[in-house]
């Protein structure tokens, strides 16, 4: 019973991970395809930027959704700044 409920977890921790995985890809080659299009056909000025910006705020917003604070802070961090600062001479 406790292994089906963690199994799940992972399964679900797992699909949310590859769901971001494919977001931020779809998101290189997108804005990839824009910025050759606007650089190549566009004489009007720069105009890439606004979508590359716009999306890129939804990407970390979907970032912190998946990995939330371990994002910067993972869970051995406190124990690596703990052991570097004991260590120091």
């Amino acid at each position: 019973m406790a292994d089906d409920k963690r199994y799940e977890s992972a399964k679900k921790k797992v699909q949310a991970l590859k769901d971001f995985y494919i977001h931020l890809l779809v998101y290189i080659l997108v804005n990839a395809g824009l910025i050759f299009i606007n650089l190549l056909y566009s004489q009007g000025g720069i105009w890439f930027i606004y979508p590359l910006l716009g999306w890129g705020i939804g990407i970390v917003v979907h970032g912190f959704s998946v990995f939330g604070s371990s994002l910067f802070f993972g869970e051995d961090w406190e124990k690596r700044q703990i052991d570097k600062y004991m260590n120091k001479k």
